[in-house]
């Protein structure tokens, strides 16, 4: 049984003839994308750093539209079943070189086919069992996450309204360390009716007795003034002989040149 020749293959086909690019160049871009699905195949072409990779990406798409509107066929059931590229016409110049000599310059191109089928009826099934097997999971992991989110959300209101309870009973009740402390003072009925045990000053009994305490008070106040005015003047004396002024330092020499 002879085999299929490339030219031959089934499918809807785009070509492009006589590329400025050599075949040489675009048949590694070819091998990335054979047999691959069309999305598979645009996302390699799309991040491919060969200069090849954008002519074989518009050639691609011309395929896909020729089965979409010639053929009726689906752009998510296609796949790249061949693509191929042949060596075309190879233009010649010359350079000149040294001597009076010439170097031929070939300018070579290619012919670039890429064809796209439908894929085999037991893979699209294969795809279309994972497809909707990765959208129960993400549905599963979706309500998964929601339930938790809720479970949360409880669990921190019932917190919540627990610990307001709590809070009033401590605002409430006593601290065990600020209990108050037995007293030892005078008791209730000679504190007052308040129960405080504050010493209070006496009062005095008479007239007589308040301006012998003013009489007294008055030079105390003043012997208390007159001691504070001279350890002001002993602070500012020590200061002084510490920190000397240029002023005396200058009169210091003075007087140990005389």
């Amino acid at each position: 049984m002879a085999a299929t020749r490339m030219d031959e293959a089934l499918g809807t086909r785009a070509v492009l003839r006589y590329c400025r690019m050599s075949a040489f160049k675009v048949r590694p871009v070819l091998d990335l994308i054979r047999g691959r699905d069309l999305e598979d195949a645009q996302d390699i072409l799309r991040f491919s750093e060969r200069d090849a990779a954008r002519v074989v990406s518009k050639l691609l798409a011309s395929a896909v539209a020729n089965a979409e509107n010639n053929d009726a066929q689906s752009a998510d059931e296609l796949y790249v079943s061949a693509c191929y590229a042949d060596e075309a016409t190879t233009m010649k110049r010359w350079r000149p070189r040294a001597r009076g000599r010439a170097t031929r310059i070939r300018k070579r191109t290619s012919h670039i086919t890429v064809v796209v089928t439908r894929l085999p009826d037991e893979r699209l099934a294969r795809r279309r069992a994972r497809d909707t097997g990765d959208a129960g999971a993400r549905r599963a992991r979706r309500v998964a996450g929601a339930r938790r989110q809720r479970v949360a959300a409880s669990q921190a209101a019932e917190e919540a309204a627990a610990a307001v309870p709590e809070a009033a009973e401590k605002a409430g009740a006593p601290d065990v360390g600020e209990e108050a402390a037995p007293v030892t003072g005078p008791r209730s009925d000679e504190t007052g009716a308040s129960g405080d045990a504050a010493p209070s000053e006496p009062a005095p009994e008479s007239e007589e007795e308040e301006a012998e305490g003013g009489a007294d008070a008055e030079p105390a106040a003043e012997a208390h003034e007159a001691a504070e005015a001279e350890a002001a003047e002993a602070e500012t004396d020590e200061q002084q002989h510490e920190e000397p002024t240029p002023k005396r330092r200058t009169r210091a020499r003075k007087e140990k040149r005389d």
